[in-house]
């Protein structure tokens, strides 16, 4: 969309090693999830008339990105039908398992997750704001909704669509 933030800074990028965070990953280590660090955009380097679906287009291609690497997994899982519990088994259903439970969790509409950003392409301006003054409590609010299990459905709902959608790709 013409914000090259995210190059400047050298994260335009598929290494994982560019995106890693020390903090979320210790934090997977030691509490069993973490996070990364999100690839920066400047809605300010996109041109006015297109800024809202720059914030949609922008947030939804890491949930694009995880939906199309899980049913690349699914689909060399059912093309290649690797033995039940081998590797590549175990690989492929891991693989998938773990971009559609990122692209759910994800779509969570809570800042500073993408479901936020993306709702606020389609939202008023006086509802955007309230998005962005919750926004540094964001990551607190998401943690104490999990630790509540309070988002469990909503990551489920999420699941079951994104495996829907992708099943209707799936040959066989």
């Amino acid at each position: 969309m013409g914000d090259e933030t995210a190059r400047w800074l050298g994260r335009l990028t598929l290494n994982p090693i560019r995106h890693l965070d020390p903090i979320g990953s210790l934090m997977l280590l030691i509490v069993g999830f973490g996070w990364a660090k999100p690839v920066p955009v400047n809605l300010e380097n996109i041109p006015q008339p297109q800024r809202r679906k720059g914030l949609i287009l922008v947030s939804a291609a890491g949930v694009t990105a995880n939906i199309l690497i899980a049913f690349l997994a699914l689909l060399f899982w059912r093309l290649l039908a690797p033995e039940p519990g081998g590797l590549l088994y175990q690989v492929l259903y891991l693989l998938s398992y773990i971009n559609i439970l990122l692209a759910a969790f994800n779509l969570i509409p809570i800042p500073p997750l993408d479901g936020s950003k993306i709702l606020m392409g389609f939202t008023p301006e006086s509802f955007n704001r309230v998005l962005i003054q919750i926004e540094p409590f964001g990551f607190f609010i998401v943690l104490g909704l999990l630790l509540l299990g309070a988002l469990n459905p909503v990551i489920s709902a999420f699941q079951y669509a994104i495996i829907t959608f992708i099943s209707l790709f799936l040959p066989g």
